[in-house]
């Protein structure tokens, strides 16, 4: 069976206010050397990851437990956790202390400094990097599918961007993000990386931005497509089809069946179209690539990835959690019904700081 592991990155925000808070330093210092909380570019961020796991209930234990231990020591440094993909409040970001993020601010400029956005990373066990280009090139079309499904950033800057993931818009500034068209083979994925590098754009091969990627540290395929989730079992829920697309797209591969041909233009604009809508409308089907109802949709995801979840036990599971998201909503369909509850964006970031650690 797979291994499946996550990394989240979270807000740290002001108790009182709602608003982000440049506390990391604080946060991280009282950290034990064995923890797995760390920086990211902005100090009003944590990043959390989990350990790799094959069972998916393990899994949700470690998301739960490194959610709720950011949680305790972000509030023992005066501030509030948060699984916040942007800010529902104004705010402006300060870098963090890091040769890199400041290289990455001189070369990016605005676009480094606007960059607080929270996603969550999913990483999949492969046998070799020829299985994991293979997986790339066949789960392209399913990618904007996970990110409809984990969308939880409606707001920026204080109002409503009419996006359910704006984050996926400030994430596609940067020059190396989004979609890619297949590579075809491990030697051509490490070609394009290389010429990428040549043309003296990025500064260093952390900044290769696809949607998914082999990973540069471990033997996995990374998935970085979703924004991060508001509830922990929504991510649990994210990792368990990710792991089905992963495998699925293996078992396709090792049958001779080739990847779905379709090029950047088409995924780009079911991606923007995935922001865009959430679950809260139409959506472009990977199938057809013609507009299609959101739970349409994900269903045709489930069922592409059912005989995989079937097999890891995992089936069960995901059609439960699945059905408790489409009913509940994703994060940016709970945010705007809390605004529009209370009329309050603090009142939102303090309902969402309840809803971290559920």
């Amino acid at each position: 069976m797979r291994s499946v592991g996550v990394e989240e990155e979270l807000l740290l925000v002001d108790p009182s206010s709602g608003e982000p808070r440049a506390a990391s330093g604080t946060v991280l210092a009282s950290t034990p050397d064995d923890s797995t909380l760390e920086k990211e570019l902005h100090r009003e961020q944590l990043e959390i990851a989990t350990r790799p796991r094959t069972l998916i209930e393990d899994l949700a234990a470690e998301v739960w437990r490194w959610r709720g231990e950011a949680a305790h020591r972000a509030r023992r440094a005066g501030t509030e956790l948060v699984a916040l993909a942007t800010s529902p409040l104004p705010v402006v970001p300060s870098l963090s202390v890091d040769e890199r993020y400041q290289r990455l601010e001189e070369e990016f400029g605005r676009t480094a400094q606007e960059q607080l956005a929270c996603g969550c990373h999913i990483h999949v066990s492969v046998d070799s990097d020829d299985e994991g280009v293979a997986v790339l090139d066949r789960i392209r079309p399913w990618l904007p599918t996970l990110l409809a499904l984990s969308a939880n950033s409606p707001f920026w800057q204080g109002t409503d961007t009419r996006y359910s993931s704006y984050r996926s818009r400030v994430w596609g500034r940067w020059p190396s993000s989004g979609p890619v068209e297949p590579f075809g083979s491990a030697e051509n994925y490490h070609r394009r990386v290389q010429e990428m590098l040549a043309t003296g754009t990025l500064i260093d091969e952390g900044m290769i931005y696809f949607d998914a990627r082999l990973s540069r540290h471990y033997p996995t395929v990374e998935i970085r497509v979703a924004d991060v989730c508001l509830q922990s079992d929504d991510t649990v829920l994210l990792a368990a089809l990710t792991r089905g697309l992963v495998e699925t797209a293996a078992r396709a591969w090792r049958a001779g069946e080739p990847p779905d041909p379709a090029g950047i233009g088409l995924l780009r604009l079911a991606t923007w179209r995935a922001g865009r809508s959430g679950l809260s409308g139409r959506l472009v089907h990977p199938l057809t690539w013609t507009p299609a109802p959101a739970e349409a949709v994900v269903r045709a995801l489930l069922d592409h990835v059912s005989e995989a979840l079937e097999d890891t036990g995992d089936l069960g599971f995901a059609k439960e959690r699945l059905d408790t998201l489409m009913g509940r909503g994703n994060g940016a369909r709970i945010q705007r019904e809390e605004l529009h509850r209370t009329g309050d964006l603090r009142s939102v970031v303090e309902e969402c700081v309840r809803r971290t650690t559920l």
